[in-house]
């Protein structure tokens, strides 16, 4: 089973502690996700009622989701016309995952999980999906999800995502220079490619991107990637299975 990659570690503290743990035991990766559990309610509790970070224009209005007050409703930015967000914004599960582009892990996600849940949940009006960046493995991280989110300004980024993972080495980080991120928006089809570079250098983005990734550590997501399910907190690249159980059991109300 693959496990979470993390790359935050603080000494003495009980979630250090956790996750190298739970690479040497399958067992301790149910108490790891019953713990983010915890630590996500508590959080998301103080945080109600504080604005949440943008990733479309201002002027983007919620949507009413189906998937109601669950612990993912409360993460999700649930915004109509979100470039990082697939499905029916009306869909009856929610879920969300935190990712960074240079994560071995996520990059696993990507290429052998998300399609099937891609063709079974999101693309039959089951599950609405939602990208969050947590940008933890440095500057090229943070300019990967920058240029992903400049290909989403013109409707491509998941064609974008998917292009970056599906070149990821098997394992380590991969580099991602400039000239790699432009490449990929032409391989993933970017109708303006000159638009989309000169994005590369938008403040702004990167702004957004920076943003978001703090918020992701508030929550407590130091490591990725990372997902919330409805109420269920799924941490790491698991099997298949382990994410259609999370997914069947929150669309029957189990």
């Amino acid at each position: 089973m693959s496990t979470p990659y993390n790359p935050v570690t603080k000494d003495g503290e009980a979630s250090s502690e956790l996750e190298r743990s739970l690479r040497r035991s399958r067992r301790l990766n149910v108490v790891l996700a019953a713990v983010a559990f915890f630590l996500l309610v508590v959080v998301i509790s103080q945080q109600i009622g504080r604005p949440s970070v943008q990733v479309a224009e201002e002027s983007v209005k919620p949507t009413a989701s189906a998937s109601g007050g669950t612990l993912a409703a409360k993460v999700a930015r649930n915004q109509a016309n979100d470039p990082m967000a697939w499905g029916d914004p009306n869909a009856p599960v929610l879920m969300v995952q935190w990712t960074d582009f240079r994560c071995p892990f996520c990059a696993a996600f990507s290429k052998e999980t998300l399609p099937t849940l891609f063709a079974q949940y999101i693309q039959t009006g089951k599950v609405r999906f939602e990208v969050h960046d947590a940008a933890l493995f440095g500057d090229q991280s943070v300019d990967a999800a920058v240029a992903a989110r400049a290909a989403g300004a013109q409707g491509k980024y998941h064609e974008y995502m998917t292009a970056v993972y599906a070149a990821a080495p098997a394992g380590g980080h991969p580099d991602l220079p400039k000239d790699k991120l432009v490449a990929f928006a032409k391989q993933a089809g970017v109708p303006d490619v000159a638009t989309f570079t000169a994005a590369l250098n938008d403040a702004a983005l990167r702004k957004q991107v920076t943003d978001a990734t703090s918020a992701a550590q508030q929550l407590g997501v130091n490591s990725v990637p990372f997902f919330v399910i409805g109420d269920k907190v799924v941490s790491g690249a698991q099997p298949l299975a382990n994410f259609q159980a999370a997914i069947d059991a929150a669309l029957t109300g189990k």
